[in-house]
């Protein structure tokens, strides 16, 4: 534990909620061989953890946390009607989890600009990570999680769970297997844009929420509802709107199959939303690498299949295309469209699930699919590409220094300094 976490942890009132739930009757799996795990941010997205993980017989959950004590009083009530068993212990302040020895990994669901303070705490603590998309804040967090996760030798999966799909697999193996030769341009979408928000007159904070450990290492700015929970991502001091919300999800697909190499300049345009909003309401970015062009847009691009998928990669290539989405895919060959090719042999082992196969990592100590370094890669050019609309301009970049080429303006933007009281690490 560095010291800085730990005097800060000496300093910060326990906070925690302890609830007790019977104990597990029925389990098969021996008591030695579970993964005791911890669930942080249980609003949305992480009560579907809890779900998830609840359901793997090897998996005991442990401790509920949130800085919102409604939701984490209603999250236990729920845990404990979906999987009664165990001692469940709910904590309002996550750096109580992390010091829990017992726990032996953690998943993260909190808003994005917390995702990477809590993994490489957590990674300090000698805890493994699941941990929601996108991967991390800024790119500099991003970096530094992949050099406190291969510091102290710890197991981090990314959490796109289409990845795990077939689907992916299949587009994968056909687009490597050259049968649409060599892929030259590859569009990517997702429809959808950033609603419209108005202020709250008078808005008061609730008694039940830590509002100022919400908004943590961000910038403070008064209470406003629209700006916390689940609208929280269309505010560029938290996320990035529905482009930095959906990019990993579909780009995913493509770093797959293909692995981009180079990037030498990014040139994005977002509109911005009406109301109070500050994230792009949409967004149209271009990204050159070596030998290769991928464009992002919200709407589908003039392709055929396109208009029918709200979200979606065409690969174009020198002897066909092929166009996909999570569930669905289409080949066109000399003119000939079909959705597989048969001779084309299964190469890559299918997933026993998402969340089975970070389970599986923990216990073997293997990186499961959707690792760290590879969603880093992945998730890199969703952050140059905000960067390049908040500047109003077209940027190059170096990939090998990971910098911008000659532009300290743009190369400031690729971290964010904390809030003093909230700089963990």
């Amino acid at each position: 534990m560095n010291d800085n976490r730990r005097s800060f942890i000496k300093k910060s009132a326990l906070g925690s909620l302890a609830f007790t739930i019977l104990p597990s009757l029925g389990n098969k799996v021996a008591a030695s061989d579970r993964i005791r795990v911890a669930h942080i941010g249980i609003n949305g997205m992480g009560n579907n953890h809890i779900r998830w993980f609840a359901a793997l017989p090897e998996v005991e959950t442990v401790a509920l946390c949130d800085v919102d004590k409604d939701h984490l009083n209603n999250s236990l009530k729920n845990l404990e009607a979906l999987k009664p068993g165990g001692k469940v212990e709910g904590y309002g302040d996550f750096r109580h989890v992390l010091e829990r020895n017992d726990i032996d990994a953690i998943t993260c669901a909190t808003p994005d600009h917390w995702h990477s303070r809590v993994a490489i705490l957590a990674f300090q603590s000698g805890k493994d990570v699941y941990g929601e998309k996108p991967l991390s804040y800024s790119v500099k967090k991003g970096q530094m999680m992949l050099e406190n996760m291969e510091k102290y030798k710890r197991v981090f999966q990314l959490g796109t769970q289409i990845h795990a799909g077939d689907n992916y697999h299949r587009v994968v193996e056909i687009i490597k297997s050259g049968a649409i030769g060599k892929v030259h341009t590859v569009r990517l979408w997702k429809t959808g844009n950033s609603p419209k928000m108005k202020a709250t007159k008078n808005p008061v904070i609730p008694a039940t929420f830590n509002y100022d450990m919400w908004l943590g290492p961000a910038p403070y700015v008064d209470y406003e509802p629209n700006r916390v929970h689940k609208t929280y991502r269309y505010f560029l001091d938290y996320s990035g709107g529905v482009y930095a919300d959906f990019w990993c999800h579909i780009a995913d697909v493509v770093w797959w199959a293909i692995n981009p190499t180079g990037l030498k300049s990014i040139n994005a345009k977002g509109k911005k939303p009406k109301g109070i909003g500050t994230a792009p309401k949409s967004m149209k970015a271009d990204f050159e690498f070596d030998d290769l062009k991928i464009y992002w847009t919200t709407k589908p691009p003039k392709v055929p299949g396109a208009k029918d998928r709200g979200i979606g990669a065409y690969f174009e290539g020198d002897k066909g295309t092929l166009i996909c989405d999570y569930d669905t895919r289409s080949i066109t060959i000399n003119g000939q469209t079909m959705d597989d090719i048969p001779g084309i042999p299964k190469t890559i082992p299918r997933s026993p699930g998402h969340q089975q196969n970070f389970v599986d990592a923990v216990k073997s100590r293997n990186q499961p699919e959707s690792n760290l370094p590879y969603a880093r890669k992945m998730t890199l050019p969703m952050h140059l590409g905000l960067i390049s609309d908040i500047l109003g301009r077209k940027l190059q970049w170096d990939a090998e220094k990971e910098l911008f080429v000659n532009d300290n303006e743009a190369n400031a933007m690729l971290s964010r300094k904390p809030r003093e009281k909230w700089d963990l690490v």
